[in-house]
């Protein structure tokens, strides 16, 4: 039996923080099985590439800090670190916890040419990235909000 394709991501450890990347299964599923899984606008931004109206998102004001997760299969994507208004509707990062944890490809959609963002172990559409981000990298990585789950780290007081 052929074994599982696999790929190198950073994993959220016990702790909270982010992990060294390591080798771990690609999350494969057949599109009854994601149906299944996802509310339905999840289905259509993540499995049909959809996207969500500008500033309609429930994640574009959050300001709690935490990390951002794929939906689909819940691997750390984004720091509320990263995160900064970009006015543009969208949640937006200018970089993600691990580069190796988003895959691009080049999209031709809607007469434009630009660099879809995707989950490194499910293939989920995440949002897009544009080279008019702020300080340190000059990206903005724009998310669907349906593509994401956030959990907050709750700091600890003395």
């Amino acid at each position: 039996m052929p074994s599982s394709p696999k790929v190198f991501v950073a994993l959220e450890e016990s702790s909270g923080k982010i992990g060294a990347p390591q080798w771990v299964d690609k999350i494969i599923k057949t599109d009854e099985e994601w149906a299944k899984q996802l509310t339905r606008s999840q289905y259509v931004i993540t499995r049909a590439k959809g996207t969500e109206r500008p500033f309609c998102g429930t994640l574009l004001d959050n300001k709690k800090e935490g990390i951002y997760f794929c939906v689909g299969c819940d691997l750390p994507l984004f720091s509320s670190s990263a995160k900064f208004n970009s006015g543009t509707g969208w949640p937006s990062f200018f970089q993600p916890v691990a580069e190796q944890n988003v895959a691009t490809l080049e999209d031709r959609s809607h007469g434009m040419v630009r660099t879809e963002i995707l989950c490194a172990r499910c293939d989920s559409h995440l949002g897009h990235v544009f080279e008019d981000g702020p300080r340190p990298t000059g990206l903005r990585y724009c998310l669907n909000s349906e593509s994401l789950t956030f959990r907050e780290v709750k700091s600890e007081k003395k």
